[in-house]
């Protein structure tokens, strides 16, 4: 086998965790075909009982600690140096030795990246192929919060926003291939970094149909009689936090008129103040963190994502598909998905549609879900969404060193 440095943000496991899926499947895959040297960063204390796990898939590994809090105050100084937050939020001189060893030790000659502030480990690396995997625009999510938040946080967000941009930019020009997890994302970034259109793509994020599986008994985690429509995420996680707020105070009272039993449940880990607020609205509850998301989903009447603000592919839609369940929501949570409204999901905008569209749902329960399934099997599968990462490993250079054209997809490369 030959030798691969694989860095991402964040360590790519528990499997099931939203923000980890696709990182974690990415490197199950490389595992299988090379030797791959990990470097990543924990940030939550609980994700260390995970090392072992991801450490035995990997022929060398560094896992960095990361604390939020002190690496949010770090990330202040590029305000200073007009550089974008997020790259000081993940800088680190002992991941930056580390690579530097592992690149001089071996014959490296492939090199991928999982989000774009991992990318300043290996600029120098130039006879390296490197594959970067950017997932969202990033920058265009900073500037979506822009225009949600007040001053002064409107301004820092507006002002990553484009520090980001200009970062992301030189990382896709210096990449053999960036990828993103839709078509949409590929294209959105193939306009705003025109000199890197020639080697921009996507593959999209797949789903462990035998893991979120419809056909699993399990026990009830409601109380009798109550129809819960239920939201999954990452509960510090903005988008998600603007979501339930809008959903539990614009929506969920005018379903409630109509259906008295229904119950807003909000599961995920560490819920935000403004989240853990929510729960003294009258049917809604909010869990922290559970075990199994999916006793939840399948016990569920509905699952909703009433997503306002959303980048990319969202992971919890396909899982609440792949269980059957019928999912209502935003145009914005279904980017970059190819389900068809009305038949495989049922898609609303304002509050007062988002309303209609649970009530009729929970008054006459359709054949969404079951059409859900379907398509999952037949479209999302991890195997599938990743085989073209290999023909991309394997090709040479194609670096764009010049204004290009925009295309939708890498050359000879369509997503299946």
């Amino acid at each position: 086998m030959d030798d691969l440095l694989l860095l991402v943000h964040r360590i790519p496991y528990p499997p099931n965790k939203g923000d980890k899926i696709r990182s974690w499947h990415l490197l199950r895959h490389l595992a299988a075909r090379y030797r791959v040297h990990l470097a990543t960063f924990v940030d939550d204390q609980d994700d260390w009982q995970y090392v072992e796990h991801v450490r035995a898939l990997c022929a060398s590994s560094h896992f960095a600690p990361l604390h939020p809090r002190m690496a949010r105050l770090r990330s202040l100084r590029a305000l200073l140096a007009n550089r974008p937050l997020s790259l000081d939020y993940y800088s680190d001189s002992a991941t930056r030795h580390w690579v530097h060893h592992t690149m001089a030790a071996g014959a490296i000659e492939r090199i991928v990246v999982f989000s774009s502030p991992m990318a300043q480990y290996v600029q120098k690396y130039d006879n390296a192929r490197r594959v970067v995997d950017l997932c969202d625009v990033d920058s265009e999510k900073w500037r979506q919060y822009a225009g949600q938040k007040s001053w002064p946080a409107s301004w820092v967000y507006a002002w990553e926003a484009r520090q980001l941009l200009v970062y992301e930019r030189k990382v896709g020009a210096a990449s053999d291939a960036a990828l993103f997890v839709s078509q949409p994302e590929a294209q959105l970034f193939a306009t705003l970094a025109p000199e890197s259109a020639g080697h921009i793509g996507w593959y999209g994020n797949g789903v462990d149909t035998a893991y979120f599986s419809p056909h699993v008994a399990y026990a009830n985690p409601y109380a009798a009689g109550a129809r819960a429509l239920v939201f999954c995420g990452a509960m510090d996680y903005w988008p998600n936090v603007d979501a339930v707020q809008w959903f539990a105070r614009e929506v969920l009272p005018a379903v409630q008129a109509r259906e008295p039993r229904a119950r807003f449940v909000i599961v995920g880990a560490r819920p935000s103040p403004e989240v853990q607020a929510l729960a003294a609205l009258p049917g809604v509850t909010v869990t922290g963190t559970v075990p199994d998301v999916r006793p939840y989903v399948a016990h569920a009447a509905l699952s909703v994502a009433p997503l306002r603000v959303a980048r990319g592919i969202q992971n919890k839609v396909l899982e609440a598909m792949a269980m059957a369940q019928t999912v209502v929501l935003t145009p914005q949570a279904l980017e970059g998905i190819d389900a068809v409204p009305g038949r495989d999901v049922v898609a609303a905008g304002d509050a007062a549609s988002f309303a209609a569209a649970v009530s009729a749902e929970l008054a006459a329960p359709g054949a969404v879900g079951a059409a859900a399934r379907r398509l999952v099997e037949q479209a999302y599968g991890w195997d599938a969404r990743l085989s073209a990462l290999d023909a991309l490993l394997e090709a040479p250079a194609q670096r764009a060193v010049a204004p290009a054209p925009l295309k939708p997809a890498l050359a000879g490369w369509t997503e299946a």
